[in-house]
């Protein structure tokens, strides 16, 4: 992911995701909302930590691959 994953990382992170995806199963969709915090590096754009995000998350769980994203969220980490 060229995203920091937060979870193996010290520093702390600049962003919150949630994303929820709908994928086909066996007779119709499954729904899955994921969350995660990243570190993203001055100057990333939000369609950057996006497309990282689906990449990460369908290396993952390769059953999210060509899911239709039905929301996405990318929030500065602090308040």
């Amino acid at each position: 992911m060229p995203l920091s994953d937060t979870a193996t990382s010290a520093a702390e992170p600049t962003h919150f995701w949630l994303i929820t995806l709908q994928y086909p199963v066996h007779h119709g969709f499954a729904i899955a909302t994921r969350t995660g915090s990243s570190t993203l590096p001055p100057g990333s754009t939000r369609e950057r930590a996006y497309v990282g995000i689906r990449e990460w998350l369908e290396q993952r769980e390769p059953q999210l691959g060509g899911a239709s994203v039905l929301f996405f969220s990318l929030e500065p980490y602090r308040l």
